[in-house]
């Protein structure tokens, strides 16, 4: 894993300083060498997107959007906030993510205006107060930044070049940016997600697309960043979508993970090991291929939901970048409970300014993720009542930020998602309990106990493995932790207790954003571990190689045996014809069981050697709980391999005909104008069986690819139905008027369309049902492709 060095700040003599600005091969901290690792790690996406068929022009104009609309003003702001600099990777990582949260408040004050036009030069509210005032000015050059070593610098940008090439293999390699024929397939939520976006370029407040007015409550501001993306680097939002946003974003998100890793830990090197932790390593399981209908708990965190869950993949830097805040405010103003100085001294402190960040950063959460904000504001809770109760003092830094979070989430809670619980209820353990169910009361009640106990089990070792570096920290310290520790370790357990207690699919999104704080923590335990251990140079490079075969020989394992495996474990607890209701967690509890008994025999020869070979001695913890932080590394290179041999089953048709007719619509109209349709569901064959029954109000490829509303299309998605995606359609009348203007038009019928429901366009889908002969002398057919035609309604 590295050195532990920590970082240290620049004092003492010039001379001394000149020297902390050297990196390891004594170059000064001014030449270009200190910005390779950076160039090359862009270099390297540029080169995957280029093989991934995206135009150049588009790779320019999105660079160039970063670093105007986001980098520039957000960085500025983020350096009149913080007291005093540390280095300048901190800067623009935090900048980054301040100027996603300041491009949230630009679009909210360009859109009631009508001023989307504009978009562009919105940054220079903030650039020329920087230029025009004195006292602001300084903020362009800061000095006095502390160097990171080059060694530090590659190693985080190798975990931002090992996730590009993960995302080309299995997102930008096998999803063309617009279908390229009508045998075309993708993932059915990625056009609903454009129509989201594309909505957030032409409304204010956001509505729901596929139901023209329908108010959506809904975690959106992902949308508003993908509508701003477009608006200011005139880029076409399905290029945003499907090639730019997703690498972007998660390599923001490594960044500034590494970034507040080190800030809380005072410990470089624990940031590229967070880094890796959080979305390097996967979920621990013994099955491949591994998809949807296999996951056992819920969505994985890094595998597929990194491209498949626009929301997670945005609302990851925001959420890392508040924990960042709040636990240097924790770190700064609330004492070891012990008295002893908190860790990570030699980093300088964010300042006052730390209570703003956190304010934009819990606001920005708030509606980004719906699963974010509660989750930290657990953690703060949890760390607010265990310093009360260890120190006896009231800790107003954490009730004031408490106030702040809380403040945030009923903001987000009253205003923008008006109570709505997207199908979510609390149902203790109904996420789990299906695991343990006995219908034939077969089981005794320590023979139940038994099996509970094993699912709970399996849920830790699938979700937690990533946290196992907290255990020898917490062991150490005697539970005696610091503000800043309880607090990570509330929003560890806050994310997974969640999902125990609250049912439904979408509360797996709880336990991904406990994962941060429990990494963190866990990367800060690790590396205590680590130092203790006191290896040399070469016992690092034979722990790094170790560790390298350990993930290669469980990733080969695990491709290649994984259904002998799951047969062989199966047929030990089968008894019956059916398989026991805990048969799916059954391989991954006895893999682990394997590896624990390994583990243990292993234990016992490093023992054994020890007394014979004194290097060993004292290191065997290090190599065991490095063992276990990579009993997940298999599985994203277990998911490339999957993306390789097998289609998503997520993936549905999206035929190419009918997104040409959408962006034919797109030219032709005017933002206001609605569309009306045939097509409101989605069909796994393309309709191959003519009058097949819609059977989940699924489809949402017009208004996605028109950006344009639609009277009536898809509607499982709205809020008032999501938790019943096979309710009808809530205005049955407006319904019949919709299906009446292509099956049974008269003039009487389109004329209520278009005065009354402002339809400008009637849109065809002839494999869903040809329209009837009458409608071609009532509406002028202005678009026809052979399978979709487009009528205009005057």
């Amino acid at each position: 894993m590295g050195s532990t060095d920590r970082t240290t700040p620049s004092t003492g003599t010039p001379a001394d300083r000149a020297a902390q600005q050297r990196g390891r091969g004594g170059r000064p901290a001014g030449t270009p060498w200190r910005y390779l690792p950076a160039a090359a790690a862009y270099l390297f996406l540029v080169a995957l997107l280029l093989a991934a068929d995206t135009s150049p022009g588009d790779i320019a104009r999105y660079t160039g959007y970063v670093l105007w609309g986001v980098l520039l003003p957000g960085t500025l702001v983020f350096r009149a906030l913080r007291r005093r600099p540390h280095t300048l990777v901190e800067d623009l990582a935090f900048g980054a993510v301040t100027g996603l949260v300041l491009e949230l408040a630009a679009w909210a004050v360009l859109m009631p205006l009508g001023l989307q036009g504009a978009a562009i030069a919105w940054p220079l509210l903030v650039v020329v107060p920087f230029a025009a005032v004195p006292a602001l000015r300084r903020h362009w050059a800061p000095r006095g930044y502390t160097r990171p070593s080059l060694g530090w610098s590659w190693a985080v940008a190798g975990t931002v070049a090992v996730t590009s090439a993960y995302l080309y293999e299995v997102f930008l390699r096998k999803n063309p940016v617009l279908p390229t024929g009508d045998a075309t397939r993708q993932y059915i939520d990625l056009p609903y997600l454009l129509s989201l976006a594309g909505n957030a370029k032409h409304d204010f407040p956001l509505t729901f697309p596929q139901a023209a007015g329908e108010p959506l409550h809904y975690h959106w501001f992902t949308f508003v960043h993908m509508a701003m993306t477009s608006m200011v680097g005139h880029i076409d939002l399905p290029v945003v979508q499907m090639r730019l946003m997703v690498p972007a974003l998660c390599a923001l998100a490594m960044v500034i993970t590494a970034v507040v890793a080190g800030r809380l830990t005072g410990r470089a090197w624990a940031g590229p090991a967070a880094a890796l932790l959080v979305f390097g390593i996967g979920e621990f399981n013994a099955i491949y291929p591994n998809d949807v209908f296999s996951w056992t708990f819920g969505a994985p965190a890094v595998p597929l939901m990194s491209w498949a869950s626009l929301s997670l993949t945005y609302s990851q830097p925001l959420l890392m970048a508040l924990i960042g805040v709040v636990g240097d405010l924790l770190r700064r103003r609330g004492a070891d409970p012990a008295g002893a100085d908190p860790a990570g001294a030699g980093v300088p402190p964010l300042g006052r300014g730390a209570f703003v960040l956190a304010a934009m950063f819990a606001v920005a959460s708030s509606a980004a993720k719906a699963s974010s904000l509660p989750v930290t504001v657990a953690a703060l809770a949890a760390a607010g009542l265990l310093v009360l109760v260890l120190t006896r003092r009231i800790p107003w830094t954490i009730v004031g930020l408490g106030a702040i979070l809380g403040g945030a989430q009923l903001f987000a809670t009253a205003v923008l998602f008006r109570f709505e619980s997207y199908g979510l209820e609390v149902v203790p353990f109904g996420n789990v309990s299906r695991y343990w169910q006995d219908p034939a009361g077969s089981r005794d009640s320590l023979a139940q106990g038994a099996v509970v106990a094993a699912t709970l089990a399996a849920f830790a070792l699938n979700h937690q493995l990533r946290m196992a570096g907290a255990i020898p920290l917490i062991w150490r310290r005697r539970l005696r932790l610091e503000p800043v520790q309880w607090f990570l370790l509330g929003g560890a357990l806050a994310g997974p207790a969640a999902y125990l207690v609250v049912n439904g699919f979408n509360s797996s999104y709880f336990t991904i954003a406990g994962l941060p704080f429990g990494v963190l923590l866990s990367v800060w335990g690790y590396c205590e571990v680590f130092e203790r251990a006191r290896l040399s140079t070469r016992a690092k490079a034979l722990l790094a190689v170790g560790s390298v075969v350990f993930v290669a020989v469980l990733t080969w394992a695990v491709h290649r045996y994984s259904a002998r495996w799951a047969g062989w474990v199966l047929a030990r607890f089968q008894d019956g014809a059916q398989p026991p209701s805990y048969a799916p967690i059954l391989p991954a509890l006895a893999a682990a069981a394997a590896l624990a008994a390994i583990a243990a025999v292993g234990g016992v020869l490093w023992w054994a050697a020890g007394r014979a070979v004194r290097g060993l001695r004292g290191r065997g913890g290090v190599v065991l709980l490095t063992a276990v932080l990579l009993a997940g590394g298999p599985t994203l290179l277990l998911d490339v391999a999957q993306a390789r041999q097998f289609d998503w089953p997520g993936a549905w048709p999206l035929p190419g005909s009918q997104v040409e007719a959408a962006r034919w619509v797109r030219s032709h109209s005017a933002p206001s104008d609605v569309l009306a349709t045939n097509s409101h569901c989605r069909s796994v064959d393309d309709w191959a069986v003519p009058g097949e029954s819609c059977p989940n109000a699924l489809s949402f490829w017009l208004s996605g690819y028109s950006e344009r509303s639609v009277l009536v299309e898809g509607w499982a998605y709205a809020p008032r139905l999501v938790s019943d995606q096979s309710a009808t359609f809530w205005d049955q009348p407006l319904l019949q008027l919709n299906e009446d203007a292509v099956y049974h038009p008269t003039a009487d019928v389109l004329r209520v369309l278009h005065e009354r429901h402002h339809v400008r366009y009637l849109v065809v889908d002839r494999r869903i049902g040809p329209e009837s002969p009458a409608l071609a002398g009532l509406a002028e057919r202005r678009y026809d492709n052979g399978r979709v035609a487009v009528y205009e309604l005057r």
